[in-house]
């Protein structure tokens, strides 16, 4: 290593902040009103009401101003689309139905204007998944996707974005569906029921098939058996190192995938789903949490009430159902704050709304040892607010990731001032 580059890796690596006289919302107790976080090399390493700020830190004066956990959006499609109408922009399915040994990280574009404009709103992790995921939270299609990978929102390449490149398994759950669209005539067709039920139930089998051929590879496996990258991918899913995170909206659908996940002793996160609240009952029986998409939401059918997408959370939280909140997008990533702050005005608490993109993703993916709240030895995933994170008129003063002042400048920050400034 040159003399040069040894001397820019020390000054990096002595870097050191500290946040001062701001309201600390660490999510692991009750709030500092006014306190000091002290940020260096790339870790917390103090925080609290008189915390003695180092000699030669870079201090923020943050009076008036409040620090949260980074944002985590928990499922979206950062760095794997950029324009839905352009395919060769958008690298998030793979052919075939069963592809488990395919990793999101792989395939994250780490210039995408994407992720800007989504950590100037306070998003400072999220978790790439792959799937044809729509802006609702996913629609159609079947198959095991791949695995989820979390990634940091900075960084030059992916391997310095990540975090960890597996953190679930994506499945979507076949579903009962007799109306579909027919792209060859552009009209709706009906099909017989006894047609879908026959495939529906081949599916489920063979879903079932590759869980069983995953359990004995991962038996085989411990003897020396020849590598399988698919069977040796589920098999994580088998031992429950990694959560099985089924996409299901229908409640039947749903209830199906829980038996499934239960008869099968898997670790199940439910995705999207739609009617969650018609099972409450049945995920808090069997400790399943919730991903939820947006609430800003049209009901289902029409016999749905009107804002069943803004109290589904509230009613799932009251049950005891764990929720979580992410955007399954890329393009509105930045809006997940806000959608969380909707649910917040139907019912749901605060706090529970703020852990649901902090805390409790970090929890659901293993990594709350590092992530979700503000404590010391905890990684520096930090933002400094002027208000209430889920307010839409809250801005980000100032952001932190991995431990380094990140700019907030953004494609539609450029853009508005371009307009602005026309004559």
């Amino acid at each position: 290593m040159t003399g040069m580059a040894l001397l820019l890796l020390a000054l990096v690596s002595d870097e050191v902040y500290a946040i001062r006289g701001a309201r600390i919302v660490t999510l692991a107790g009750e709030p500092i009103e006014k306190g000091v976080v002290v940020i260096r090399d790339g870790r917390i390493s103090e925080v609290g009401p008189d915390v003695a700020v180092p000699e030669g830190a870079e201090v923020i004066e943050a009076e008036g101003l409040e620090v949260y956990p980074g944002i985590m959006d928990a499922i979206s499609q950062l760095g794997l689309t950029e324009v839905g109408a352009v395919p060769v922009t958008n690298d998030t399915v793979e052919l075939g139905d069963f592809n488990p040994q395919i990793r999101a990280a792989t395939a994250v574009h780490p210039a995408s204007e994407h992720i800007p404009v989504a950590r100037a709103n306070g998003i400072t992790h999220a978790v790439a998944a792959p799937g044809s995921f729509s802006d609702f939270g996913g629609a159609g299609g079947f198959g095991i996707q791949g695995q989820a990978s979390l990634v940091n929102l900075d960084g030059w390449t992916v391997e310095e974005m990540a975090i960890s490149p597996s953190v679930g398994m994506v499945l979507r759950w076949p579903s009962l569906e007799t109306r579909t669209f027919d792209f060859s005539t552009f009209e709706p067709k009906t099909l017989k029921f006894e047609e879908v039920k026959k495939k529906y139930d081949e599916r489920v089998q063979m879903l079932g098939d590759w869980i069983e051929d995953a359990r004995r590879y991962d038996r085989a496996a411990a003897a020396g058996a020849e590598p399988d990258l698919k069977l040796e991918a589920l098999a994580r899913v088998v031992r429950k190192e990694l959560p099985l995170l089924v996409v299901a909206d229908d409640e039947r659908d749903i209830r199906a995938a829980v038996e499934f996940a239960s008869a099968r002793d898997l670790r199940m996160a439910l995705l999207s789903g739609r009617d969650s609240w018609k099972v409450k009952d049945l995920l808090r029986e069997k400790g399943i949490p919730v991903i939820l998409g947006p609430t800003l939401a049209l009901p289902a059918t029409e016999d749905t009430p009107y804002d069943k997408p803004l109290t589904t959370a509230s009613e799932l939280q009251a049950a005891g159902v764990r929720v979580i909140f992410a955007s399954f997008s890329s393009a509105n990533s930045r809006l997940l704050p806000h959608e969380v702050g909707n649910a917040v005005a139907y019912g749901l608490p605060w706090e529970e709304g703020l852990k649901s993109i902090t805390l409790y993703p970090a929890e659901l993916f293993g990594v709350a040892d590092s992530l979700g709240s503000i404590e010391e030895g905890k990684t520096a995933n930090l933002v400094v607010t002027d208000g209430d994170p889920l307010e839409i008129k809250t801005e980000i003063r100032y952001l932190f990731i991995d431990g380094k002042l990140v700019s907030l400048e953004n494609k539609h920050r450029d853009l508005y001032e371009k307009y602005r400034a026309r004559p």
